[in-house]
């Protein structure tokens, strides 16, 4: 993978334009907790794509993007929850599911 990290930076910004996150009050700053997921995960990514083969790194990504899914939907429910709203897990899915054109 050659693309830089600002790059990648710009392009997380980029989708969280479709699907905003949230960050409140949190004791950092956003582009740079951006910034430093993105480092993280190139330096992950050069790690596994060295030590693996393609068909393996892939189950790797699929893999992890289901764990991180599947945390951001339960985390969502039970702040729902604790705010006494109903939880609609296809409506929590939503973001997560490609849009179909007609």
């Amino acid at each position: 993978m050659e693309v830089s990290t600002e790059t990648l930076v710009d392009m997380l910004c980029e989708v969280e334009t479709e699907d905003p996150i949230d960050y409140a009050d949190l004791p950092f700053g956003e582009q740079e907790l951006r910034r430093l997921v993105i480092s993280s995960l190139l330096e992950r990514h050069h790690a596994v794509e060295a030590a693996m083969s393609g068909s393996d790194v892939q189950a790797m990504y699929l893999l992890s993007t289901a764990r991180l899914v599947l945390e951001n939907t339960v985390l969502h429910a039970r702040l729902l929850m604790l705010q006494g709203q109903p939880v609609n897990v296809q409506s929590l899915l939503a973001p997560f599911t490609l849009k179909r054109k007609p």
